[in-house]
């Protein structure tokens, strides 16, 4: 049985004809770690920590916010509920990522990352081990 179709297709047959060729630095940041070196390389950076947290309600967002963009890297990272804030802190910006974490740790789906992973006793174990450089 043929179909009979009442309209024309149009000329432009791909939706993503005008995308540019090389990646963005949202979308190489946005990147997995793992993906990241296998596409162009290890990286070259020195050992980070990352505070990634959500939105939220109270007097702690706007200063999250500001103390988050100070941060060595920031990248604002989704839309609506899946929207966070992703704040990249070397060790000479200990104090800097203390404060922050402070202001962001009770929230629920706040995390903390070592070398953009997901690292077991992120928070019980190596921030508190950072903490210590606070003391030179």
């Amino acid at each position: 049985m043929a179909v009979e179709r009442r309209t024309q297709p149009l000329e432009k047959f791909w939706p993503y004809a005008d995308a540019p060729e090389e990646p963005t630095a949202q979308e190489l940041a946005a990147l997995d770690p793992d993906l990241h070196a296998a596409l162009f390389g290890p990286r070259n950076l020195p050992f980070s920590f990352t505070l990634v947290f959500p939105r939220f309600e109270g007097a702690n967002y706007p200063r999250a916010g500001e103390t988050a963009r100070q941060a060595a890297e920031y990248l604002e990272v989704g839309a609506g509920d899946h929207f966070r804030h992703r704040a990249r802190f070397f060790p000479a910006d200990a104090l800097l990522m203390r404060d922050l974490f402070d202001l962001t740790a009770d929230q629920p789906g706040a995390e903390v990352l070592i070398d953009d992973r997901p690292v077991p006793y992120a928070r019980e174990l190596w921030l508190p081990l950072l903490w210590f450089l606070l003391l030179r």
